[in-house]
């Protein structure tokens, strides 16, 4: 079905999910939906912390070379593949990230065990429990393993298994081979520096939920990937030439510090919406985030995808995101003079056992091809990277100015009228 959008709807947005009577439009058909999820699939079940990312960028290769799409990869295999659009300078970009979070050995401990770093930002109360691959280099064989507490076992050590920190010092990776010291473990070829990644475990409940390891990233791979196929089957008509981004660094702050072109206007980022208490985000839903940790979001492009999506009728919300950043944080530090805007799928438990609805991976899709396939923001203002004072639509932004108070005291009723009064400070003052 064509996605080609309606007439845009002005209608502004509140805040909260959004429930619209009537039958709401047609988020995916069963065929595309069933193609992206076997796509998030098959990059769940390929371990890509970051550093260690060229499996999964092969097979993001392969799908997007089967598509039909041109692309290059960066020297460290990150992605530039060209959406086709209507304009001649590439004015958009989608963003979305394939790196996982992932562990790295930083030594072998004397009792044949590994203690090991977090790569990215997360608990080793999360890591605790999950069965792990261990990447030695020059090799493509793997050992496995379990991450444990050090004290892993009541019937060994009664309570003090609930009193134990839970902290990175307190684990260690328990090899699944015949060793018990660190010598042993050099003869497994293990060094300081291997990549330990964690078993992602994906299962689809009957319920509509996707449960595993490293949706955050994967998730928006999968979604970005289904909106470059409807692009290339001619499903989803672009006005604008689109790069499809894929980082290969974001969990450890990089991402998108480098590759884009200086001719994008236009920037959004698929990245997991925090639903948790205290937050807004929703999990059958699309979450539009008005900031993070970076700072706010383009005022204009976060407020436009509101209103799509209100017009739409896709469920929606607003949220502000405390302990986070995406890969529009790194453009942006990077120079990026681009609007800039997240659009995030509901995710509880990030970083940890995830979740998410096929629903909330649904409605991420639809919203972000409507902005796909809609003009930008301001079509001729945005066109060019700068512009004269008489053409900024400062208007679209209202604020009621502050009453001017000028520096001499008395009446007034605007700036430059003259106004009674002594000067300050009085003549002659110290």
């Amino acid at each position: 079905m064509p996605l080609n959008p309606a007439p845009l709807s002005p209608t502004p947005a509140s805040h909260g999910p959004r429930s619209v009577p009537g039958s709401p439009v047609p988020l995916m058909g069963e065929e595309d939906r069933n193609w992206m999820l076997d796509t998030l699939l098959s990059l769940l079940q390929t371990p890509s912390p970051s550093g260690r990312t060229d499996a999964v960028m092969q097979l993001v290769g392969d799908i997007v070379t089967d598509l039909g799409l041109p692309f290059s990869l960066t020297r460290r295999g990150a992605m530039v593949a060209q959406l086709p659009g209507a304009s001649p300078t590439t004015d958009r970009a989608l963003v979305v990230h394939a790196d996982t979070i992932g562990c790295m050995v930083a030594d072998l401990k004397d009792n044949g065990r590994l203690k090991v770093i977090p790569i990215g930002t997360f608990s080793a109360r999360f890591a605790a429990g999950s069965r792990v691959r261990i990447f030695r280099d020059g090799t493509e064989h793997f050992l496995t393993g379990t991450i444990m507490t050090l004290l892993a076992s009541g019937h060994a050590f009664g309570d003090a298994i609930d009193s134990q920190p839970g902290d990175w010092d307190n684990v260690e990776v328990r090899v699944d081979a015949q060793v018990s010291d660190a010598e042993g473990l050099r003869r497994l070829g293990i060094q300081v520096g291997d990549t330990v990644a964690l078993a992602a475990s994906p299962e689809l409940t009957d319920t509509g939920f996707i449960v595993s390891r490293h949706l955050d990233g994967k998730a928006g791979v999968a979604i970005a990937l289904a909106l470059a196929r409807a692009a290339s089957r001619g499903e989803l008509v672009l006005p604008h030439r689109t790069d499809l981004m894929v980082t290969i660094t974001e969990e450890v702050g990089h991402g998108a510090s480098g590759g884009l072109s200086p001719e994008v206007a236009e920037l959004v980022s698929i990245d997991n919406a925090v639903c948790a208490p205290g937050q807004h985000s929703i999990e059958h839903g699309v979450t539009i985030p008005m900031a993070d940790l970076h700072g706010p979001f383009d005022y204009h492009l976060t407020r436009r995808l509101c209103r799509m999506a209100a017009a739409d009728r896709i469920p929606y919300t607003r949220d502000i995101f405390h302990f986070y950043r995406s890969d529009v944080a790194a453009a942006i530090e990077a120079g990026a003079m681009a609007r800039a805007a997240l659009v995030a799928f509901g995710l509880d438990g990030s970083h940890g056992w995830e979740r998410t609805q096929v629903s909330s991976l649904e409605a991420t899709y639809a919203l972000l091809a409507r902005w796909l396939a809609s003009p930008l923001t301001f079509e001729e203002w945005d066109a060019q990277p700068t512009g004269s004072l008489k053409g900024f639509p400062s208007s679209r932004q209202p604020a009621q100015a502050e009453q001017w108070v000028p520096l001499t005291r008395g009446d007034f009723d605007e700036p430059g009228t003259p106004a009674s009064g002594e000067t300050w400070p009085p003549t002659g003052a110290n």
